[in-house]
């Protein structure tokens, strides 16, 4: 068996893991991974400009379609620029494989020039990382890399991999299978607790589906579908779950939790069980966790307590007690529980009817709207255009904060893998180069960044990647020259003491577009709004449209912090509404 350099091995590992897109940004510690890479034409390199916007694009890759994202950087600040991105991944179970360079074993611990202990800086944020010792073991540990990134609870994996193992000759065999002690993720449910599971369905009165970005991970949406349709039983959505259930189906409630639907977040706090598949019971969920669905949780009022279907263990009861917890894959224990459902004899429509019909009354009593103006842009009235134009069928990224709640609420997702935030980290600048790996990864769909103009500045630079790639990325920039979310609170809750959060200093974000050979557009008028997106989707090629909205538009409804899911601020607390003017985007259909 003929010996291959470590370079070599690293790239023919990629092949093998079917890798042909890679993210990344060279330097002296992986200059012979670079050097190599022109013998690899099978694999596409995208240079980006910064070592978080690669990790980023490869996050995105990776959500938008279900495989793992790779990014390359080289050793010291090139390692330290990737945490921010893997830290973002770790915290959605995001599919990344990181490849950071490293000085040569000897030199390790000896401060040498750019040498950081990268495997020390994000043992909190990985799901597992590896330094490389030998070039023997290269290829076993990129094989456990991609193994371990994409099974189980998927997460960013990081290798770091030394110049001289690099430089180093070993036999290349790659492994077919790995088996690593310790780690075997369950994915079948066990039968006892999903028939339990099943037992206490059957008893529900007023039972809600509260799904979040599990469901999209293990490929269960219609396996979300079925059961909800089967049982006849509403289902309310996470930040990271939007996509997983259609956003016009009867059933759907919306998102719920702080920035969550009226009718979500009521749902959720007067139902008798909850069904949780893929969700985690985060804190901008629950609110204050003593008052969570307080029905649900009280047997003394007839509550049957929580079902909670979750791959990772540790999940389970760690925020919430559970009362019948299901460890496995979503898709395979939905298949399960479905059926053994249909063994029931169950007028599931008639049981419910009186709880859809109770839902029904607080979505007409409290929908979510917006006040429109013909003087100047609402941003809801953006997203809302948005959805219209593009049928609900663009692959939508955002930014954090205002822009990303407006973009959960206001644009109706009618397929998984179709919105793709930040969630878990709130990482400002995520956006945009999500939206480069997206489009990359699904080069005939319709990409949009959703943005505001404070995150949008955090990454800006690769709209140098996108000119020299030609990546036809749509960026819509809601500009209210603030930072937006931040302004809100101190509005809502310091006296409008709006401390460090004007940003009215800044670019010309058309002038900058056109700088890097990019179309750049400016929309100031309401009228403008409906025609200019007519024709934004028609276009081939990259644009960024600066978008002048309402300053100090909210997102609402709103719970605040420490408050009860139930406590809503359902407007500015002085706000005076004109009816005639009030807008609201595509109305629940509760089945009657």
């Amino acid at each position: 068996m003929a010996k291959l350099k470590g370079y070599q091995i690293f790239w023919e590992s990629l092949l093998k893991e079917g890798v042909d897109l890679v993210f990344g940004f060279p330097g002296g510690a992986v200059i012979n991974i670079y050097d190599e890479l022109v013998n690899y034409p099978q694999i596409r390199h995208i240079l980006t400009r910064h070592e978080q916007g690669a990790v980023h694009a490869a996050d995105g890759y990776a959500r938008s379609t279900g495989r793992a994202g790779v990014a390359i950087v080289t050793s010291g600040p090139g390692a330290t620029n990737t945490v921010t991105g893997i830290a973002t991944a770790y915290m959605d179970s995001s599919p990344v494989v990181v490849f950071t360079g490293q000085v040569p074993t000897g030199l390790i611990g000896n401060d040498a020039f750019q040498e950081a202990d990268i495997v020390g800086i994000t043992r909190p944020c990985t799901k597992h990382n590896f330094l490389v010792k030998s070039t023997q073991e290269l290829a076993e540990t990129i094989k456990k890399a991609f193994y371990i990134a994409t099974t189980g609870r998927p997460g960013p994996v990081l290798v770091d991999i030394p110049k001289d193992v690099l430089t180093g000759e070993a036999e290349f065999e790659y492994p077919e299978k790995i088996s690593i002690r310790g780690y075997h993720p369950s994915t079948r449910g066990h039968p006892q607790q999903v028939k339990k599971a099943a037992q206490l369905i059957a008893q529900a009165r007023r039972p809600i589906i509260y799904a979040g970005g599990g469901v999209i991970i293990s490929g269960a949406s219609r396996e979300l579908r079925e059961l909800a349709e089967l049982i006849h039983t509403p289902v309310t959505l996470t930040l990271m779950g939007c996509g997983a259930f259609p956003g016009d189906h009867p059933l759907f409630l919306g998102m719920l939790g702080m920035h969550g639907t009226y009718v979500a977040n009521m749902g959720i706090s007067n139902c008798d069980l909850i069904i949780a598949i893929g969700a985690r019971f985060d804190d901008r969920v629950t609110g204050k966790l003593d008052a969570f669905a307080p029905m649900a949780r009280n047997k003394a009022v007839g509550g049957l307590g929580i079902i909670h279907i979750d791959i990772d263990p540790t999940s389970i009861s760690k925020n919430v007690e559970v009362d019948v917890p299901i460890v496995g894959d979503a898709k395979n224990i939905l298949e399960q529980l479905i059926d053994v459902i249909r063994t029931m004899e169950v007028d599931w429509e008639g049981r419910h009817r009186d709880w859809l019909a109770q839902l029904k009354g607080w979505d007409s009593q409290h929908p979510l709207q917006y006040e429109y103006s013909d003087e100047v842009i609402k941003p809801q009235y953006v997203v809302e255009k948005l959805w219209e134009v593009t049928q609900g069928e663009a692959i939508i990224t955002t930014e954090v904060g205002q822009n990303q709640m407006w973009a959960a609420l206001f644009y109706r997702y009618k397929r998984p893998r179709q919105f793709i935030t930040s969630g878990g980290l709130g990482t400002m600048g995520f956006g945009f180069p999500a939206a480069i790996g997206a489009q990359l990864g699904n080069p005939e769909a319709l990409v949009i960044d959703i943005a505001g103009d404070g995150s949008f500045q955090m990454n800006i630079q690769e709209l140098a990647t996108v000119a020299e790639y030609r990546i036809p990325v749509k960026v819509v920039i809601l500009n209210n020259r603030y930072l937006g979310m931040v302004r809100q609170w101190q509005e809502l809750f310091f006296d409008k003491k709006y401390s460090q959060t004007d940003i009215s200093v800044q670019p010309d974000f058309v002038k900058v577009a056109e700088a890097y050979g990019i179309k750049g557009y400016r929309i100031e008028d309401p009228k403008e709004v409906g025609p200019f997106f007519e024709n934004l989707v028609k276009m081939k090629e990259a644009v960024i449209v600066d978008v002048i909205v309402e300053r100090e538009e909210g997102v609402f409804p709103m719970v605040p912090a420490g408050a009860a899911t139930s406590e809503m601020l359902l407007d500015k607390p002085a706000s005076a509404k004109n009816g005639e003017r009030l807008k609201r985007l595509l109305p629940l259909n509760f089945p009657s």
